[in-house]
């Protein structure tokens, strides 16, 4: 059996060493100069690979393909992949929010492992495919070099974020060729910009325990966590999941609640005592207590109070106004950044078109896509990279079956 595989990445590499330890040899072919180009960049370097966590823990992060990942992450949980890993010789670690690790902090060792796993496979790098069309079953791939013939083609060619990796779309021309639908690709777990003119003055501030919110089109969705300002946006683990929810919406309201371990009432008793114990003192005083300095300075600002008066002569209707923009502090929504800045892409091929339990085409028999092409995506954490292993897993588990028919 001929199997190809597009694409040199997370889910390509591990389908092919599936198959390749299944005496099922495959080609993967790659544009770049070597595998694994986008995973050396994944958690900042680090390569945050999967998630602790179960199957339900898995599917509650999914944002979109929900339904269509339950067999394939049930055939392939978390922790089989934390095992998967392990038995290859990678030492692993769990951090902040089950995230999962290799012990040495490199990304290259998960590509090496990946690589090695994959060894069986014969690798055509600096090779991009241009074309695929099928005759009586069989599959002819075009490349920049020549042609080849195959039994059954695996598209691994990843989203359009990161461009300079590889992930150009490539994958969605060679799906719409075989007359399959595209979600049309939006940027997911990318910066959100704010048009507010304060934002630029607060760029580089971190806020650690807070409690982003996005009303989208009158649904609302909230994170807890940290997030961060940059000269025309808001980024860092809260608003890049945020982000992922977004979409394509523009009917969109953003804010945040500096104070979410506290009720209005708990946070509004609190202000009575401080404004009590220092009514000599400045507003500004008292505000740069609950909030950074940059900070304290755009929150007066926004809520239309002079921060020099004197805390003792703050009146019930001001003090009113404090607390209800410190537990709903709203920022202008202004866009996401473009789809090339994302860490992952929203959108592709589209999932009612695939089987769910094989990865198979429902359209063209022994055509099969696999990770971020399809139209899947997840919060941050680990979970993309374990949707690239499930639906690598399902798919090489297939075509193995087949082969010992």
């Amino acid at each position: 059996m001929r199997v190809a595989i597009i694409g040199g990445g997370a889910a390509g590499l591990f389908a092919g060493g599936l198959l390749s330890n299944s005496g099922i040899i495959a080609t993967i072919f790659d544009g770049n100069e070597k595998l694994g180009k986008k995973l050396y960049i994944t958690g900042k370097g680090r390569c945050n690979l999967t998630n602790d966590t179960d199957v339900d823990g898995y599917l509650a992060n999914v944002v979109h393909g929900k339904k269509f990942m339950y067999s394939a992450i049930n055939n392939f949980t978390c922790a089989d992949t934390i095992k998967f890993f392990e038995n290859q010789g990678l030492p692993l670690k769990t951090e902040r929010g089950n995230r999962v690790f290799p012990c040495s902090d490199k990304s290259s060792d998960v590509i090496k492992t990946l690589s090695h796993y994959a060894a069986g496979c014969k690798i055509n790098l600096c090779e991009k495919v241009l074309a695929v069309t099928n005759e009586k079953g069989t599959f002819k791939i075009k490349t920049e070099k020549q042609s080849y013939l195959f039994d059954k083609v695996i598209v691994a060619t990843g989203g359009k974020s990161y461009p300079a990796t590889g992930s150009s779309g490539d994958g969605y021309k060679l799906a719409a060729a075989f007359g399959h639908n595209i979600v049309k690709p939006c940027p997911a777990l990318v910066p959100i910009k704010i048009s507010d003119s304060f934002c630029s003055s607060l760029e580089g501030l971190s806020l650690k325990n807070v409690t982003l919110t996005a009303v989208i089109a009158g649904k609302k969705h909230s994170l807890f966590g940290e997030m961060l300002f940059t000269h025309d946006g808001i980024s860092g683990p809260i608003a890049l999941s945020l982000s992922s929810f977004i979409g394509r919406e523009q009917d969109v309201k953003l804010y945040i609640d500096f104070k979410s371990a506290l009720t209005n009432e708990q946070l509004h008793n609190r202000l009575i005592r401080d404004f009590q114990d220092n009514s000599n003192k400045n507003l500004s005083y008292i505000i740069k207590g609950l909030l950074p300095k940059r900070l304290a300075e755009v929150f007066l600002t926004s809520c239309g109070i002079d921060g020099s008066i004197k805390a003792g002569i703050v009146s019930a209707e001001q003090r009113k106004i404090i607390v209800e923009k410190l537990k709903s502090f709203e920022l202008k929504f202004g866009g996401l950044y473009p789809i090339e800045a994302g860490i992952i892409t929203s959108g592709g091929v589209c999932t009612k078109e695939i089987n769910p339990k094989t990865m198979e085409s429902k359209l063209v028999s022994g055509l099969y896509f696999i990770g971020e092409v399809l139209d899947v995506d997840c919060l941050t954490g680990g979970f993309n990279l374990q949707t690239a292993f499930s639906t690598a897993h399902a798919c090489a588990q297939s075509i193995i079956s087949t082969k010992q028919v």
